[in-house]
């Protein structure tokens, strides 16, 4: 570098959309990733890959569309063959899987899947290892989420389908893995700063996160023998369609406005963290629980 030549780095208050956003706008997005406005950056013209999982077959639940958008589109750039899964949009999936195949040398495929259903896991996961011929990388990042303004306005049946959808789900997805994951393979959850740093309106959302975050630990003692690492990312505020979709719109306002940087992050900053939990660079690393919050502050 020459004398006195500026580095490339942009200035990280400034990557990503900053609020305030306009909460009607954005909640008319609808809950596809192509809709939401602003739009997101799952890393089409931002993430450059190295390689860094060659020859690895990922899964990633939830790939269709935010976080997991973003984290199977890393994961193509980095090598892997991926396979992801998508509940209801077939529309996202389908957008997702055009993007993957633009990726050269790059195998992938979409499966729909009911995460609160333990046999629907276990099936998925004996699929892709059937068709894929092996599974080095399980990615569980698909969740449900709900506000409320008081305790006494939640929902019974909603809190015990937030928690078969995140927690139970995490749980069987997990478990069965590790009977088909190569050695050296690794799971990845997404937990999140509501694990540790709950907001009162999304108590059922951050009750399962807390949930998973106890399991990753657990889980990493008994994949450990097996040659198999487990952790976890904990996002903090991330610009998805799951916010305009599941937050009143004085929430969407400011949103992500609570952080040192003062926005929320887009989902292509969030895929670098899982890339490197995967990748051999990551060895040592096992039971931890990675957080990417932008140094959210409480308010």
């Amino acid at each position: 570098m020459k004398l006195n030549q500026k580095p490339n780095r942009p200035n990280p208050l400034y990557i990503g959309a900053r609020p305030p956003f306009d909460g009607k706008s954005a909640a008319g997005a609808g809950d596809a990733s192509d809709e939401l406005n602003p739009p997101a950056d799952h890393g089409e013209q931002s993430y450059k890959g190295h390689q860094q999982l060659s020859g690895c077959v990922a899964l990633v639940i939830g790939g269709d569309s935010g976080i997991g958008r973003a984290i199977a589109l890393a994961n193509a750039r980095e090598g892997a063959d991926v396979a992801f899964t998508y509940h209801k949009n077939q529309s996202d999936a389908e957008s997702t899987q055009q993007l993957l195949q633009q990726e050269a040398g790059v195998r992938t495929c979409a499966y729909q899947l009911d995460q609160s259903k333990a046999e629907h896991c276990k099936q998925l996961l004996q699929q892709v290892n059937s068709e894929f011929g092996r599974l080095d990388i399980l990615v569980n990042n698909a969740a449900t989420q709900t506000t409320y303004q008081t305790a006494d306005a939640i929902d019974i049946e909603e809190f015990e389908n937030t928690f078969k959808i995140n927690a139970f789900g995490t749980f069987y997805l997990c478990k069965y893995a590790l009977d088909i994951i190569r050695e050296s393979g690794c799971i990845i959850n997404t937990a999140s700063i509501q694990s540790f740093d709950p907001s009162a309106y999304l108590l059922p959302y951050a009750a399962t996160k807390a949930a998973i975050a106890s399991m990753t630990k657990s889980f990493a003692s008994f994949a450990i023998h097996k040659g198999i690492r487990v952790n976890a990312v904990a996002p903090g505020p991330v610009w998805t369609p799951l916010i305009p979709n599941t937050m009143p719109e004085d929430k969407i306002e400011n949103f992500g406005s609570n952080t040192l940087l003062g926005r929320p992050a887009q989902p292509s900053e969030l895929a670098h963290a899982y890339v490197f939990l995967a990748s051999p660079q990551a060895s040592y690393i096992t039971g931890e629980i990675y957080p990417v919050t932008g140094g959210r502050q409480q308010i």
